[in-house]
């Protein structure tokens, strides 16, 4: 069956389109422009705007979670800590459902490093990202007590060089997408004293990841740690430091790197002690969640409540001034966890955008963080664009968010891999 979608503002991950008509075949985008074939199913977008479904480009998931997420519009989320490798998540792929998912698998930290701090003390690896039996699910969603398959996932624990170098090739035969690294003394988490990957041990796995062809991220919360990731050679950023303000010299150090960065501005306003009420008090938002995860969104981490919200911001705008590539992440849980809280799966995706916006980006280069740009620098290459021969993964919105950007939270319908969800109240 061939969908035309008709008079709607396309904006195709770049820019807007003089055309008004894109038109679907089975999973992928047919054509952009021309007239409806005879007997397609017509989908009048008059007043609204077709964009790419959006990409999430830092979550630790679960299907409960992937669920929610395509609820918003986000067609794709980027695990960076987590379950949904290529061994484990066979069975979301074909289910348009839930929104896609790539993974890092685990990252690459010491014994008792972060994440460590904020696990249970009876965590079992195996049970990572789903609730408890009695955890509430999102509703219809069906997804709520299922967990990802599969083995037992890989905990690359590494000390020593040697030990970070002989992980790589296991992170690869386990599944990971891209190859995560823990740069983290627990200062702003509120555990100072971490155990924490030393240069030697950061560059000798960042190096073996690239010989194997593979991405390099790093978690880093202080300016520190993101210069020791830059001196390793890392290829992106999942964090921004919110430890101190920027200086020129740290901005230009990132921007000569070529390295992208996704601030999740979201999780640092959350780690200042500020929530996502705000984003829960708007009913396109609340009326779509759970009361978990809404007492979730209303929540936050409140771990570093020194940090200041508007270096953050200053520091997000200096980085797009230098050309850095910015991308959309949110940090969301796999759960709905308060402790975990001020951000959860796909609602927090366009909180991200209105504080990218707030930061001195316009909404088209906001837009292009959660569309073109992280489908680019993950080598995603099906996706984030509406372009002939594409997956057709579609957000349809009420209003223009290329010059409104909290009118992508008017959501109309959603398409992943062709299949339409209607989102409208």
């Amino acid at each position: 069956m061939v969908t035309a979608i008709t008079n709607a503002r396309v904006f195709d991950g770049e820019r807007v389109r003089a055309e008004t008509t894109v038109l679907l075949d089975g999973t992928r985008i047919a054509a952009i422009g021309g007239e409806p074939p005879a007997g397609a199913d017509v989908v009048d977008a008059s007043g609204a705007t077709l964009m790419p479904g959006l990409i999430d480009s830092h979550v630790h998931t679960s299907e409960d979670g992937l669920a929610l997420a395509l609820r918003f519009g986000v067609t794709t989320e980027l695990e960076m800590q987590g379950m949904y490798t290529k061994s484990f998540r066979e069975h979301v792929l074909g289910d348009d459902s839930v929104a896609d998912v790539r993974s890092s698998g685990f990252g690459i930290t010491p014994p008792g490093g972060h994440p460590s701090e904020l696990l249970p003390e009876d965590f079992e690896p195996g049970g990572h990202g789903e609730p408890d039996a009695g955890e509430p699910d999102s509703g219809d969603s069906g997804h709520g007590g299922q967990q990802a398959h599969g083995p037992a996932p890989l905990m690359p624990f590494s000390s020593t060089p040697a030990e970070a170098v002989g992980f790589i090739p296991q992170l690869i035969a386990a599944g990971s997408d891209y190859i995560k690294f823990m740069v983290d003394d627990g200062s702003v988490e509120g555990h100072p004293g971490l155990p924490m990957l030393d240069q030697a041990t950061l560059t000798a796995g960042v190096a073996e990841a690239h010989r194997h062809g593979m991405l390099t991220i790093a978690h880093t919360l202080t300016v520190e740690a993101t210069r020791m990731a830059i001196e390793a050679g890392i290829d992106g950023f999942a964090h921004l430091f919110m430890d101190q303000p920027h200086t020129d010299e740290i901005i230009g150090l990132i921007a000569a790197s070529g390295a992208f960065v996704a601030p999740c501005v979201v999780l640092n306003a959350s780690m200042t002690g500020i929530t996502g009420s705000d984003l829960a008090d708007d009913p396109r938002v609340g009326s779509r969640l759970t009361p978990a995860w809404s007492e979730t969104l209303r929540s936050s981490y409140d771990r570093y409540p020194q940090g200041k919200l508007e270096d953050v911001l200053a520091s997000v705008k200096a980085l797009h001034d230098a050309g850095v590539d910015l991308l959309a992440g949110t940090d969301a849980a796999p759960m709905p966890l308060p402790f975990l809280g001020g951000m959860i799966h796909g609602a927090s995706v366009h909180h991200e955008l209105q504080y990218l916006v707030r930061a001195g980006l316009t909404p088209v280069q906001a837009l292009r963080a959660a569309t073109l740009t992280p489908a680019r620098r993950f080598g995603l290459t099906d996706r984030g664009r509406i372009a002939e021969g594409l997956r057709a993964d579609l957000l349809l919105v009420d209003g223009d968010p290329t010059t409104t950007i909290a009118d992508t939270l008017n959501l109309r319908a959603v398409w992943r891999r062709g299949t339409l969800t209607r989102l409208a109240a």
